[in-house]
């Protein structure tokens, strides 16, 4: 596999075999079988694929999950920076129940202290598609050099027809017209790319605005306000050779302090619609309901506790919150953005985001 490298780098492999994994989710021990397209029911008119896997299917990998896999080299040879991936195990995450999004492992990204300790910033990776032409693995240390300049326009990515790709408009049931999106696995606002090919997937209206965007917000506002950077990578999960992916696990850590930290699986589905992972067919199951309007910035809000001391935002639950004095606390309800906005950064202790 040969990855695409933006800004930086080369990459060094000390064994031609690591190309093959370098991007592959890592340390996959447990099988998954027959796991049915979300929603499907006698109502719609799609082939059921069942989905035998095993340990020797090619979307898994046995090497070591603390292993070095690759350097990414400054062009001056002045830094050098490590990229590994560690064991995510597939079956931890639970079936959709009406979240677009559920925390991993904890919240706590899978980096490696290697990883943290040799960032450079302005790094991004993008591994070619594999033989299913399908996206892999994606990293990068986020930082303003990344970003957007200001004023800077989105390009045209229509041209670009990821995996399993299907126009298809549903009316009165998902806001927006379209199931699906070009889903950038590291989105504009962070990486600036557009028609990559190798950064965008299939991936539906809910996916991208509700599932990932909330999460691509929080890491924009975090560096704009903090100038600071962030190790970012962002996986997407094919079960077998299905063609689209069941969602995506995106990991984030501020690299200069502990401001920032998450580790969550977004679900690619669409409420009120049957999805075919193995093809991207899809249809309207018989109880459909029309999708609410984005609601960033309204329903999804958090409740957490601040300490006007130290700058830090608590989950309510968390042991610091009783050690606090009363003049410091302070109860907030709203979006984890505008938490960010007033200055506040996330608890090393309990990671409320």
């Amino acid at each position: 596999m040969s990855p695409v490298l933006k800004n930086l780098g080369i990459l060094l492999l000390s064994d031609i075999s690591l190309i093959i994994c370098l991007f592959v989710i890592a340390g996959y021990n447990n099988p998954i079988s027959g796991f049915p397209a979300l929603g499907q029911n006698e109502f719609c008119e799609i082939e059921s694929h069942d989905v035998e896997i095993s340990e020797n299917d090619s979307s898994f990998s046995d090497f070591d999950a603390t292993a070095d896999i690759a350097e990414i080299v400054a062009p001056d040879d002045s830094a050098t920076t490590t990229v590994s991936y560690t064991v995510f195990d597939y079956s931890v995450v639970p079936e959709y129940s009406g979240l677009p999004s559920v925390s991993v492992n904890y919240n706590i990204p899978y980096f490696s202290d290697v990883e943290k300790e040799t960032w450079i910033s302005g790094t991004e990776v993008y591994p070619a598609l594999d033989y299913l032409g399908r996206c892999e693995t994606v990293y990068a240390c986020i930082g303003l050099e990344t970003m957007p300049a200001e004023g800077e326009k989105r390009g045209d990515i229509g041209m670009i027809k990821p995996s399993g790709w299907h126009t298809v408009k549903y009316p009165g049931i998902v806001d927006g017209l379209y199931l699906y999106n070009r889903c950038h696995l590291i989105g504009w606002q962070l990486g600036g790319e557009n028609a990559n090919e190798y950064n965008l997937i299939t991936g539906t209206r809910y996916l991208n605005v509700i599932g990932m965007l909330p999460y691509e917000n929080l890491v924009a506002g975090y560096v704009k306000n903090s100038g600071n950077h962030v190790i970012y990578r962002v996986t997407p999960y094919f079960v077998g050779e299905e063609l689209i992916a069941r969602g995506v696990l995106m990991e984030a850590e501020s690299v200069e302090d502990n401001g920032l930290s998450f580790c969550v699986w977004c679900y690619n589905v669409q409420p009120g619609i049957s999805i075919d992972y193995a093809t991207g067919e899809s249809c309207v199951v018989d109880d459909a309901v029309t999708e609410a309007p984005n609601v960033y910035g309204n329903e999804n809000t958090v409740d957490l506790i601040l300490n006007k001391n130290t700058k830090k935002a608590h989950l309510p639950t968390c042991s610091s919150v009783g050690e606090m004095k009363a003049k410091n606390k302070a109860e907030f309800h709203g979006t984890i953005e505008e938490v960010i906005e007033m200055g506040y950064s996330a608890c090393g202790r309990c990671h409320p985001f």
